[in-house]
């Protein structure tokens, strides 16, 4: 079978969060499969750009196919590259919610979640438009639908009426390379970060409520502790950095920007724990981070985010700032040890190897006849 997969997700930027941390991850668990199975299916990867250097490389099986187009790639170039390029694809995957507006084989699009729809305030009207637009079409039209969590199944087939048989859940883990913790206080010093203090890693936008997290922080009587907050700004982030100078916590606050992943794993480390005090998240790797790197996680008791964190997280409930200042009181309790070997254990039960194959199996599916 041959299998085409819109990766162009993977190869936008070498600062992967999100949708490209996913569309990445899975790539590579994907070529991985495919080396130790070369006879099974050949995979065409199309690109809009020639692949960066740290995406696999070609070879028999396993074949770029980059077709340049600047606007409205899925709507017009690619469609009209799968009706008339040969050989053609059996199936068509596309990592991300907009798959080939037409298309003359089965197509298969991965949802990470339907946030979007309840938060249209935080996108201008245009992009909203089209991002509602688009990924309804994808979802109608797609032979089966890949969702992250059970969550966000749940949604898809709320809102847009799929057949339950036909929403795969296929659950993410953690970056490969975090396998255990490292620590380096080098990295501390470069960021200023001294200890203890705890974490919130993400891009800084509404639906993450740092805004609560620094509020919940303020409460805290001990003044021995930081707050680290790491990411990239993402959008309406403003308020964020204006409510710590109102709170006269500027000397209690740090903010690094997007860090590295080898730096990202020292400070998920070094944390006495990690707080994602989220309103909604469609999956949350660096739970799973957070737990491999022995640190207790804080999260909110919404969407997906008890599928991840199981019994290994302290959940809190995000629209109460009281409740998330106990959760981190309460993470760094004489309890921290027992939260550590939950999370240690927790972790292992999500791999990008498990995500790739429930993956392929769904795009098997989508090819057969009923």
């Amino acid at each position: 079978m041959i299998i085409g997969i819109d990766a162009n997700e993977a190869n936008l930027t070498q600062n992967r969060v999100g949708i490209n941390e996913y569309a990445y991850n899975l790539l590579m668990a994907i070529s991985n499969w495919q080396l130790e199975n070369p006879t099974i299916h050949k995979f065409v990867i199309y690109l809009k750009t020639l692949p960066h250097d740290n995406l696999p490389k070609e070879r028999e099986g396993w074949k770029y196919r980059v077709i340049p187009f600047p606007k409205l790639w899925t709507q017009t170039r690619l469609p009209f590259d799968l009706y008339f390029h040969s050989p053609r694809p059996d199936v068509f995957f596309s990592m991300t919610h907009y798959a080939p507006r037409f298309a003359p084989m089965p197509t298969v699009v991965a949802i990470m979640d339907l946030g979007f729809l309840q938060t249209p305030e935080q996108f201008t009207a245009k992009d909203f438009n089209q991002l509602k637009s688009w990924t309804g079409y994808s979802i109608k039209n797609a032979k089966k639908v890949i969702a992250i969590s059970e969550y966000t199944k749940q949604d898809i087939l709320k809102t847009y009426g799929k057949k339950a048989d036909d929403v795969v859940v296929t659950r993410l883990a953690c970056n490969p390379n975090i396998t255990g913790p490292v620590h380096n206080d080098k990295v501390l010093e470069k960021y200023g970060i001294t200890k203890p203090y705890f974490l919130f890693l993400g891009s800084l936008k509404p639906n993450k409520n740092v805004e609560g997290l620094i509020q919940a922080f303020a409460l805290l009587d001990a003044k021995r502790y930081t707050l680290v907050i790491s990411g990239k700004k993402a959008w309406l982030y403003a308020s964020i950095f204006e409510l710590v100078r109102s709170l006269k916590l500027d000397d209690r606050v740090i903010f690094t920007g997007f860090v590295e992943e080898s730096e990202k794993q020292v400070l998920l480390t070094e944390s006495v724990a990690y707080v994602l005090p989220s309103f909604f998240e469609g999956f949350g790797i660096p739970v799973l981070e957070a737990m491999a790197c022995g640190t207790p996680v804080v999260i909110s008791r919404v969407a997906s985010l008890p599928e991840v964190g199981g019994d290994a997280a302290i959940y809190i409930d995000p629209h109460d700032i009281k409740s998330i200042a106990q959760g981190i009181i309460e993470a760094a309790g004489s309890q921290r040890s027992r939260r550590v070997k939950l999370g240690l254990e927790r972790v292992k039960l999500f791999s990008w190897a498990k995500t790739a194959h429930q993956t392929l199996l769904c795009l098997q599916t989508a090819t057969e006849k009923h």
